[in-house]
């Protein structure tokens, strides 16, 4: 019987910590397992509104603002003011 006792006194600190590294390491697969899926969760969720607001009415407003934009944009001259008005010149 000492003998079990002289095994167990050397081998239970190897297994302790082994068991100790084992659910550590299940702790830290299931949360990133976790986190993987509220990720794709809201992926999910964002792409649905993004397509909602795509099949919105209105859309086709939008585009029409995108273009107005380019318009406007060419009418900046090199002062970056709209219809030529340049900018008093600084001292």
């Amino acid at each position: 019987m000492a003998s079990f006792w002289d095994y167990f006194s050397v081998l239970a600190p190897s297994v302790g910590l082994a068991l100790i590294f084992w659910l550590v390491m299940r702790s830290v697969f299931r949360v990133d397992t976790g986190e993987r899926q509220a990720k794709a969760q809201l992926e999910e969720r964002e792409a649905q509104e993004w397509a909602r607001q795509r099949a919105a009415p209105g859309s086709g407003a939008d585009r029409q603002n995108g273009s107005d934009q380019i318009e406007e944009v060419d009418r900046l001259d090199g002062s970056g003011r709209l219809d030529g008005r340049a900018q008093p010149p600084r001292d």
